[in-house]
């Protein structure tokens, strides 16, 4: 009788920690890179850095303004991540038109896996390699995948940090002037 009780109070422990977020999922990260600078702020101009896309261009987030910007920080081996892609490929594709830039942010790989992966699921948005944490650092990532939607100013207006369904994703990118009805906040 003990046995069964202590069983069953394991596996309900177990589930309740295990178990997907309402809306998502998300695969906790440690990073090893100090937070520098002003943490992420709704509302506030979102934290600026440079980076090396895996195909050699400098990407500069502050470059990209004039352009709605979703900032989404995953990788290969996550699987929330893996699994909303093609989700975040097709709205891609949805509002590539209208300007949306989608810069994947690739925590903790390397640049031959992360391009292994694109070429394998058909990714064409820019990637960028964060393999020594730096920038999910700069924006406190505790988990992928995290989303940030960046207005066409450079403003942050909604962080989300968990897998995303489609119709969430079209939800935020109406807080970025996209969306159905072009909605700005």
């Amino acid at each position: 009788m003990v046995m069964g009780v202590t069983a069953a109070a394991v596996l309900a422990a177990s589930y309740m920690t295990n178990r997907p977020a309402s809306g998502g999922s998300f695969t906790s990260v440690v990073l090893s890179g100090g937070a520098t600078g002003p943490a992420p702020e709704v509302g506030k101009p979102a934290p600026d850095f440079t980076a090396t896309t895996i195909e050699g261009a400098r990407a500069r987030l502050s470059g990209l303004r004039g352009h709605p910007v979703w900032l989404t920080f995953g990788a290969p081996w996550c699987q929330p991540c893996r699994a909303e892609n093609p989700d975040i490929e097709a709205a891609y594709a949805k509002y590539r038109a209208r300007g949306l830039v989608v810069l994947a942010v690739f925590v903790q790989d390397s640049k031959s896996d992360i391009e292994e992966y694109a070429q394998r699921v058909g990714l064409t948005y820019t990637k960028v390699e964060d393999a020594d944490g730096k920038i999910a650092s700069k924006y406190r990532i505790v988990g992928i995948p995290s989303h940030f939607f960046i207005d066409s100013s450079g403003i942050l207006r909604e962080i989300r940090i968990s897998s995303l369904d489609p119709p969430e994703m079209d939800e935020d990118l109406k807080q970025i002037g996209l969306g159905l009805a072009g909605a700005k906040r």
